[in-house]
């Protein structure tokens, strides 16, 4: 019986296209094909098969069936699901599911073995070349180094025959979790919590929790309990999200101790043919534990039954770009759609999630004191009014004192300023322009260490100009504000004979720099750490007893909605480095605002009384979590036709109750890369179904060629 195939392709397409399955193809959803559309092979995925008996129309037939292992039906279900959710075509999300194929298998190794010939000539060099290869197989380098010769004599060896070359397929497995292996002891909280994930892993089916604990309280022991627990079945697989790949290398130590393996990575940082070994030994059910960023939800799990988010309230959860998702709660919705249990992580949870776990969604796990003898820093607050940095500093006098005290008895001290490079400004004192990047409405950021002005936004880079681009005047540019480039070199000026080093983005560019400079912070080998919110989360520098958070208002500046909830979140986080082991810690926290609600919860550390009153102001202005949101963004490099496509958009609004729309107006960032932006911001009770008005109303208005449109569900940047 003929048969017609539903195939999904990894493209901008709104829906799967039918092909005619060939006679004796006996293709099964899931299954990865190769199918024309129209003068190209694309590849796909079979989503359906149904009887195709008396279709009116003819159909083109797949092409072959590839031989790589399906889409489990979790997965595929997944990937149409996160569709929906964003309102965005199912081919972007496909993509993802599909990245780890895009790279061909691993090449062969190259070794050599021994035939059993034997050398027209025997040296004692070559002696050793063959008594190192008896019962092995080595490539060339490596039996040149066991055998301690030159890889001249190998070479000479295989010449005469006496080794012949013989291609290998790599080792795709990962090592095995042994659950036999003792685990730390527990406090009783922490015991307590594992017991309840225990239960909820041992009843089976979706069930979710927040695990709740201050900076240092044991979160990720408890969770490796649960790990543990989930393992306990044969076939299970466990996901662990991590918000920054800085994280990864402590966090796989972690693993490591506790189960004698380590986990499957997966991040923009793991190698191409390692990524499709990963992909491989998901979909095969090898890889038990995978521990990787936000992408790596929509790996081909086979039996998904945890799913970790650790730094569940983190921001980098948010994929801005491309296929727009927030991790969070997609990895909710996938564990839902598994049948599979999720922790969510946090020192200060997201607001949404707080809410879940107070209304009963979520279970709600807490940790409410630091594990063994530690204790939570004292934090201050050192008010730039009353004592200001001298002119053309950043640092306050109360703050220098504590970094000098500090020093004296052999500790470590860590700066904190969430802005990267030298200074966010550079612009002419002769004519007040601003150095912009070229067609963008962003300030180039100066690094001194290049000696270039980067825009962070869309990576142009320039070398910084010896006179103004405007009007010429030589040597007129300043820099204007902090970096923590600018930061390092004051605390070098400062504290001449102190080790400093500079944690960020571009100082550590890849897994294995952040593992460099974490040990080094770890092993006492840095004195004064000036770092970026890359450092200020899940690391343990045992000696590191005072932060100092050079501007503590960053973050509150602006109009985003959850700028209070980011800061106070930021700044718990990063004092929470301090005093994690025996020696108590202390946190000081500069700015021009200390009777901000913000900064008085984070002095009193009194979180509850910070979420009471925003949830208050959430609730009376009907935010999330108490209401929903999401962003439309129109661009397009010509401001006419931008115009007129918005107004159009503007003037076929659906009619819905519960529901606002604002705009369009410009964006804050009205120009990127030469395209202008606007934007439409809607505000829905929880109970209407926004992604259905989003999808209605984008189709009620046709979209030029030259204007591109996104939907962002629950917007994070309101650029």
């Amino acid at each position: 019986m003929p048969r017609i195939a539903s195939v999904l392709l990894p493209m901008p397409l709104p829906e799967a296209f039918d092909y005619a399955e060939p006679e004796g193809l006996g293709l099964a959803v899931g299954d990865h094909v190769t199918v024309p559309l129209g003068p190209r092979v694309i590849r796909g995925v079979v989503t359906a098969l149904r009887d195709g008996t008396g279709g009116n129309r003819p159909l083109k037939p797949v092409l072959e069936r590839v031989d790589d292992p399906p889409l489990p039906p979790g997965a595929l279900a997944f990937v149409e699901w996160a569709a929906r959710y964003s309102v965005d075509v199912p081919g972007w999300p496909l993509a993802m599911a599909l990245r780890g194929l895009r790279h061909p298998p691993p090449k062969p190794d190259k070794v050599l073995a021994l035939t059993g010939a034997q050398p027209g000539r025997v040296t004692p060099a070559r002696l050793k070349v063959m008594a190192a290869a008896e019962g092995t197989k080595l490539s060339g380098v490596a039996l040149a180094s066991v055998a301690g010769v030159s890889a001249g004599v190998v070479k000479g060896l295989v010449d005469e025959g006496v080794l012949a070359v013989e291609f290998v397929e790599p080792e795709r497995g990962l090592a095995q979790p042994d659950l036999s292996l003792p685990a730390r002891a527990l406090n009783p909280g922490q015991a307590a919590c594992v017991e309840v994930l225990k239960d909820m892993l041992d009843s089976g089916g979706f069930q979710a929790a927040l695990l709740d604990g201050v900076t240092g309280s044991g979160k990720t022991e408890v969770y490796l309990e649960a790990v543990a627990e989930a393992l306990k079945d044969p076939d299970a697989q466990v996901l662990v999200l991590l918000p920054e790949i800085a994280l990864t290398q402590a966090v796989m130590a972690r693993f490591e101790q506790r189960f004698g393996a380590v986990p499957a990575e997966w991040h923009s940082g793991v190698s191409p043919p390692r990524r499709r070994q990963v992909w491989e030994a998901v979909a095969g059910g090898n890889a038990r534990i995978v521990v990787g960023a936000r992408s790596a939800l929509f790996l081909p799990f086979r039996k998904l039954r945890l799913i970790v988010v650790d730094e569940e309230h983190d921001g980098s959860f948010k994929q801005e770009e491309g296929f727009i998702y927030q991790a969070r709660d997609l990895a909710v919705a996938r564990a839902k759609i598994e049948g599979a249990s999720v922790l969510l992580a946090s020192a200060t949870p997201s607001l949404e999630s707080l809410y879940n776990a107070q209304t009963g969604r979520y279970r709600w796990l807490r940790l409410s004191a630091r594990h063994g003898a530690a204790q939570l820093p004292d934090i201050g607050l050192i008010d730039m009014r009353q004592t200001p940095p001298e002119p053309g500093r950043w640092l306050s006098p109360p703050l220098i004192k504590a970094m000098a005290v500090t020093l004296q008895r052999g500790e470590q001290a860590m700066l904190f300023l969430n802005r990267r490079g030298y200074a966010p400004l550079v612009l002419c004192k002769a004519c007040g322009e601003k150095m912009k990047s070229p067609d963008t409405d962003s300030w180039l950021v100066e690094h001194r260490y290049t000696g270039r002005l980067v825009c962070h936004l869309t990576g142009f880079s320039m070398k910084k100009p010896e006179a103004c681009p405007h009007c010429g005047a030589k040597d007129s540019l300043v820099s204007i504000g902090p970096g923590v480039e600018r930061v390092e070199e004051e605390a070098r000026h400062i504290f001449p004979d102190a080790r400093v080093a500079v944690f960020s983005s571009d100082t550590v560019m890849d897994a294995e720099g952040a593992k460099a400079l974490v040990s080094s912070m770890a092993a006492g080998e840095i004195d004064i750490l000036v770092a970026t919110q890359a450092a200020a989360k899940g690391h343990n520098f045992p000696n590191l007893t005072l932060v100092g958070v050079v501007d503590a208002d960053l973050s509150l500046r602006g109009g985003d909605l959850r700028a209070g909830e980011r800061t106070f979140q930021l700044l718990a986080q990063a004092a929470g480095r301090a005093g994690r082991h025996e020696k108590p810690g202390r946190a000081l926290l500069q700015t021009y605002a200390p009777d901000h609600a913000v900064m008085r919860a984070l002095a009193a550390q009194d979180r509850d009384a910070f979420v009471e009153a925003e949830m208050a102001m959430r609730e009376d202005a009907g935010l999330p979590p108490f209401g929903r949101l999401a962003a439309v963004i129109a661009s397009g490099p010509d401001g006419a036709a931008l115009d007129a496509y918005v107004e159009a958009l503007a003037a076929v609004i659906p009619n819905a109750e519960g529901v606002e729309v604002f705009g369009p107006a410009d964006a804050p960032l009205a120009l990127v890369r030469g395209r202008r932006r606007k934007r439409f911001l809607v505000r829905a009770e929880r109970n209407v179904d926004l992604q259905g008005f989003m999808a209605a109303w984008r189709a009620r208005a046709k979209v030029p060629n030259s204007v591109r449109v996104v939907i962002d569900v629950d917007p994070y940047s309101f650029l």
